[in-house]
């Protein structure tokens, strides 16, 4: 009860002091604004980038196995990789009936071409031949419309399913559905619209600008040499199953290429995980150097609240010889700075946190990043900025608390 009412009493005189110097209270408080500000955005940032890209990575599928010739992350030996034969539809159909009822196969290639409709054209488009298994491997499917079936793909349909920014740019306020678009310098009727995926994410591809046409019209269309490479999506039955899928897509990929046990593989298996395995060694090592960045603006307001503090107790040297004399402990003087500083910081660091969410409104309305300021970022800055106030006041509620009462008396 009595260590209860020292700390409401050390409250009450710690806000009278910062009451009493408003000006040196605003000019203490800055540094500490600046650097919560900092930190905030920065770990606010972090946890938008991973928004972001948890978004776009749940279209590759955490059950999904991509086979490919080029591995997605390469840190090295590039014209190794780049060296290697196209994966063709051949290697995709003997795949799939070699996994046939134990798991999905769908393969799909690539090309950019021109899109127009009437007046409007969209360069450079991502054009992808697929089949009607496509959104099993994937959480993509149609907002209206249908997508790919088995029909379309046997008899090479000239038919388009279309991402929701080329539903946007191409067609505007215009119903797309059954509209005829040039794809290149053929015509596809559009058959439906995707469902928004959130565009593009860290340089990788921007699902919601991308159409879908069945495999058998893209080889015949577009299926040129240079053009041939395929990509196979391998579903697991469970994500508990996907290690043991991964060995035997392996082996069996060997065994279609016909590569004798000493020869290394010539393609490469892609999965979420060494995706995200890489995006986060990476973003924290830059999450790790912006927090260090951002620290040192705490550690120079922390050294400002410091000096400030250091100037209280020189100035109230004869306030505490008073109270002293009249019973005060020395954890009483202490337990007053140190209040004191911790309410400068608390109050910089809730200035702080209410910019840095102003900040992040901004930055969300920009579209860069979906960024949003957590409770649990916002607990984080007002435990930071109070450990700072504590740390920054310590050595000079100690020197106060230390003081002779009768030296203190004296002074003037």
């Amino acid at each position: 009860m009595k260590i209860l009412i020292d700390i409401v009493e050390s409250l009450k005189i710690a806000w009278s002091a910062i009451i009493a110097n408003k000006a040196r209270g605003v000019l203490t408080t800055l540094g500490i604004i600046i650097g919560i500000v900092a930190v905030t955005t920065t770990m606010t940032a972090f946890n938008g980038m991973q928004a972001a890209f948890r978004q776009g990575a749940a279209a590759i599928g955490a059950d999904v196995i991509y086979v490919s010739r080029m591995p997605w992350i390469v840190m090295n030996d590039f014209f190794l990789f780049r060296n290697r034969p196209n994966l063709d539809l051949a290697e995709a159909q003997a795949l799939e009936r070699a996994f046939e009822r134990r798991a999905i196969v769908n393969p799909s290639m690539h090309n950019r071409q021109d899109l127009r409709f009437q007046a409007r054209t969209l360069e450079g488009v991502d054009i992808i031949g697929t089949t009607e298994k496509m959104p099993s491997t994937s959480d993509r499917m149609p907002a209206i419309g249908r997508f790919i079936m088995e029909f379309d793909v046997r008899y090479k349909k000239n038919i388009v399913i279309i991402g929701s920014e080329i539903a946007a740019d191409l067609f505007g306020e215009i119903d797309p559905l059954n509209k005829e678009i040039n794809i290149g310098r053929y015509r596809y009727r559009v058959a439906g619209v995707m469902e928004v995926q959130g565009g593009q994410t860290f340089g990788g591809p921007n699902f919601d600008r991308q159409v879908f046409i069945p495999i058998s019209t893209f080889v015949k269309n577009f299926g040129g040499r240079r053009n041939s490479d395929v990509d196979i999506a391998v579903k697991a039955p469970t994500i508990a199953g996907i290690e043991d899928l991964e060995y035997e897509v392996i082996g069996e990929m060997r065994k279609i290429r016909k590569l004798r046990p000493s020869e290394p593989d010539n393609f490469s298996i892609n999965k979420l995980d060494s995706l995200l395995g890489a995006f986060n060694s990476v973003v924290g090592a830059v999450l790790g150097i912006g927090l260090l960045v951002t620290s040192i603006s705490l550690f120079v307001g922390g050294i400002g609240v410091m000096n400030i503090m250091f100037v209280s107790v020189t100035e109230r040297t004869r306030e505490i010889g008073i109270r002293k004399a009249i019973g005060a402990k020395p954890r009483s003087i202490l337990m007053q700075f140190l209040f004191e500083s911790a309410a400068i910081c608390l109050i910089g660091g809730l200035i702080g946190i209410t910019i840095a969410a102003g900040l992040s409104v901004a930055i969300n309305a920009s579209g860069l990043i979906p960024a949003s300021i957590s409770p649990g970022i916002a607990v984080t800055s007002i435990v930071v900025a109070i450990v700072v106030g504590v740390f920054s006041g310590l050595v000079p509620a100690w020197k106060g608390a230390k003081l002779d009462p009768i030296e203190a008396l004296r002074y003037e």
